[in-house]
């Protein structure tokens, strides 16, 4: 099963924005009941669509600033970044064939 990347202050601009595939950023917290639910679904789209699309986790306790200059009130966040820009977002947990629907238009 293919892992998540740990996303981080030091590591955002190289694995999200300069990627050449498609990012699928989840920001969220240990302490998050509705992060923890799509937590699995996460993994299991990592897996299912490796190497056609990147998933990066950001933990919004950890890197404050990052979550801060990405605008996230509210956890979870997702967001989908293309050629270094943000293509689509959405918040709140959600099943998985939506957050599938998040990236699929852009693989």
């Amino acid at each position: 099963m293919s892992e998540y990347v740990e996303l981080t202050g030091d590591n955002f601009s190289t694995e999200v924005l300069e990627s050449s595939i498609p990012v699928l950023v989840d920001f969220w917290a240990d302490w998050c009941g509705p992060c923890k639910m799509i937590g699995p679904f996460i993994d299991q789209l990592a897996a299912e669509y490796e190497g056609r699309i990147k998933i990066g986790k950001v933990n919004v306790d950890m890197e404050q600033d990052l979550a801060s200059k990405h605008g996230i009130s509210s956890i979870p966040t997702l967001m989908v970044y293309q050629n270094g820009n943000i293509v689509n977002q959405k918040a709140g947990a959600m099943p998985k064939p939506d957050i599938e629907k998040l990236f699929r238009d852009f693989i």
